[in-house]
């Protein structure tokens, strides 16, 4: 399951470094995380690496993407 980004993001770019599946885009706003290439980092680290290098934490949702 994918993790979303919500309207709180400050657009700050962490994510670059962050992620290492490039499963994310600058969206019209903020970023917008690719549910189809998220993995959560499962078996490649101990944590999802976009939740560790996000400066305003607590920015992302598990599940369907929220309205």
């Amino acid at each position: 399951m994918a993790l979303w980004i919500n309207e709180d993001c400050i657009s700050c770019g962490a994510l670059r470094a962050g992620m290492p599946e490039r499963g994310y885009q600058p969206g019209e706003s903020i970023y917008v995380i690719d549910p189809a290439k998220c993995t959560e980092c499962v078996g490649a680290y101990d944590t999802s690496k976009c939740v560790d290098v996000c400066p305003v934490r607590w920015l992302y949702h598990r599940g369907p993407e929220p309205h």
